[in-house]
């Protein structure tokens, strides 16, 4: 067990590993993050996807076999995305069981291309749900202003939701919203009301945004700074009336999570998010160079405190820089759901090259 990954998990930071690889589940790779490097779940997205199938061999068998059966090349990418998932859910399962349905969850994304359509992303995570068949299995969806109804809805059906591309504390309260008003439609009808969910706010881009015009000694503090600012929203969400009337139902509240901890700045400590970024009951998803880099040399730093004042400091500082904090956050969401949609349309084009050549 390596000290430094148990030492995060035991300050209260879930581990999950930001990447699922086909490769990595038949040579016993994500077994041993397990087992050895505390990690307790995975997500997976499209640019996750498009690295491992498009980019690789690995599933080439696989593509020609469904590919003689008629399939059309998106069912093929949720073919061999369900089937990954399937594996490193029943992998995460025991870690399911002893956290009591807390942990050891695995992700799958709907199609990035219903980002902004809210009748067909609750369709899509019926099926999605319906076909991985686990228990411990998140459904990604898009905390878009149109994501947000198929959240509430998603929740509402007992489908465990992990709420994607959030980026400031105002987009995490409104999937947080739409995740109570669904645990609470629930208890109105009579229904268990402990579905799981987490909401994934995303770090490291808010940097790499501003990193042109940051002077030196604001490099790489704005997306801590909105962070803490998020951390702040959360303990509001734990400790409200809400979540203490559901919790008294028998639910757990949704978790925080932090998404894109990835350092993108190469002058800077590539563990740089997750050592700052350390709390009890939220989850940590975090790419597996920096998982590595973090077992070899991570340390950690004082557990936040959600500590306003410095943030909004930081953030009125980059407001002098014309930098308009609620505007470049739905900017950032709207350029991750694109970047999640260029990653499809390659993947979906791979696979039609691919079955041509197999």
């Amino acid at each position: 067990m390596n000290d430094r990954t148990k030492q995060l998990h035991d300050l209260g930071v879930s581990i999950w590993l930001d990447n699922i690889t086909r490769k990595m589940l038949d040579n016993g790779t994500l077994k041993s993050y397990i087992t050895d490097l505390s990690v307790t779940g995975l997500t997976s997205n499209p640019s996750i996807f498009e690295a491992a199938i498009a980019k690789t061999d690995n599933y080439d068998g696989a593509i020609g076999k469904a590919g003689k059966a008629g399939s059309t090349d998106e069912d093929i990418v949720f073919s061999l995305a369900i089937d990954d998932i399937q594996r490193a859910a029943d992998l995460f399962l025991p870690v399911y069981e002893r956290t009591n349905g807390l942990d050891g969850f695995v992700s799958i994304e709907v199609s990035p291309l219903l980002a902004y359509d809210a009748e067909n992303t609750i369709k899509a995570a019926r099926d999605i749900h319906n076909r991985v068949n686990r228990p411990n299995a998140f459904i990604k969806i898009p905390g878009t202003p149109q994501g947000i109804p198929a959240i509430e809805l998603a929740i509402a059906e007992g489908i465990p939701v992990n709420v994607t591309l959030l980026f400031s504390a105002e987009q995490y309260l409104a999937a947080a919203a739409a995740y109570l008003r669904g645990i609470e439609s629930r208890i109105e009808r009579g229904l268990n009301p402990d579905i799981r969910s987490v909401a994934s706010v995303f770090v490291s881009r808010w940097d790499r945004a501003v990193a042109d015009i940051a002077p030196k000694e604001l490099q790489n503090k704005l997306g801590l700074a909105v962070m803490q600012k998020t951390f702040s929203a959360y303990n509001q969400f734990l400790s409200s009336e809400k979540v203490r009337r559901i919790m008294n139902y028998g639910a757990y509240p949704q978790r925080l999570l932090w998404a894109s901890t990835g350092t993108k700045d190469p002058n800077a400590s590539d563990i740089l998010y997750v050592k700052n970024l350390i709390a009890p009951y939220t989850v940590n998803t975090i790419p597996e160079n920096t998982l590595l880099a973090f077992a070899d040399h991570g340390e950690t730093s004082e557990p936040m405190t959600g500590d306003l004042i410095s943030a909004s400091q930081i953030i009125s500082q980059f407001e002098e820089l014309s930098v308009n904090y609620l505007q470049l956050a739905e900017k950032l969401q709207k350029e991750g759901a694109e970047a999640f949609n260029k990653s499809w349309d390659n993947l979906i084009s791979s696979i039609a090259t691919k079955r041509n050549q197999l």
